[in-house]
């Protein structure tokens, strides 16, 4: 039911809401894969889809203009760890990996990339010898990312600690390189400049058409997603911004930017779900729009 959907705190989030709803054949659905669809877990090979989210994405996606997921791992990766490949309903599923330097579609399902940045090479060569003579803490590891690479304090006995300890150094080392560093939950990563999920967002947006944009993330790496829905507002575009916050690690400057918080995965599989129901009636709009103003 529409009333089942949660309100969003903002007038702008209930504006964007009302407008998915009203128009849904015009409206993106955008959302982060890590914290997001999926749940953070120590070793990221080990994530997986929340059980729930395929079936809700191929419930909606068939009602909406795109279904689309921005994802600072690799489109191949994603589309693996999600189960996204060959799902009655995600014909049209579009993945940008490596924050939109990778487009996976469903469509034809191969990955279109750009060249790789040189200095990731670099850096990853020189990293291990380098986190030796600054005397990384015990626990700390590298994720070889393709096209970046991350240095992970979670598993160090003060995971916090380390993670301040090598904010320092490791952009240093990025910058040396002609990368930057991107610091999120207990990880650092090293990338090249210029790609990032807003810039990702904002260009698949466009390329579309839609009327209407929802973002949903986790991290501080979907800040920049985040402030992309703001320019795409202030163009004309409605959009709704999501806090995925989990019950043990939530990223406050996400939590105060976003329209609409919910409960981790399971959370944003609730709304994917509530919205499939909602606009697979064909009633979307006028009766959801109203529903959607009276929140507060």
């Amino acid at each position: 039911m529409v009333s089942s959907l949660p309100h969003p705190t903002t007038a702008a989030g209930r504006d964007g809401l009302a407008a998915l709803l009203a128009r849904p054949e015009k409206a993106v659905v955008a959302l982060d894969f890590d914290g997001t669809l999926a749940e953070i877990v120590p070793d990221p090979e080990r994530a997986r889809a929340h059980p729930g989210a395929v079936p809700a994405l191929a419930a909606l996606a068939p009602e909406v203009a795109s279904v689309v997921v921005v994802t600072g791992r690799p489109a191949g990766v994603a589309v693996r760890y999600g189960g996204l490949a060959g799902v009655p309903g995600l014909e049209h599923l579009v993945v940008l990996g490596h924050y939109g330097a990778e487009r996976w579609d469903a469509v034809t399902g191969t990955v279109r990339a750009a060249a790789p940045h040189p200095g990731v090479a670099s850096v990853r060569a020189e990293l291990p010898g380098f986190l030796d003579r600054i005397g990384a803490w015990p626990g700390t590891w590298i994720e070889e990312k393709g096209r970046a690479v991350a240095v992970h304090t979670r598993r160090a006995a003060d995971p916090q600690g380390a993670f301040e300890a090598l904010k320092g150094p490791l952009g240093d080392l990025a910058a040396h390189h002609g990368l930057v560093l991107e610091p999120g939950r207990m990880v650092l990563e090293l990338r090249p400049p210029g790609m990032d999920k807003g810039v990702a967002l904002i260009d698949h947006v466009r390329s579309v058409g839609a009327g209407a944009v929802l973002y949903a993330g986790d991290d501080l790496g979907d800040l920049p997603a985040f402030a992309a829905v703001d320019r795409l507002r202030a163009d004309g575009v409605p959009g709704l911004l999501v806090c995925s916050a989990s019950s043990t690690e939530s990223v406050p400057d996400l939590a105060a930017r976003a329209d609409l918080t919910v409960p981790g995965p399971a959370g944003v599989v609730e709304l994917l779900a509530g919205l499939a129901a909602a606009v697979g009636r064909g009633a979307g709009g006028q009766g959801a729009g109203q529903g959607a103003g009276q929140g507060a």
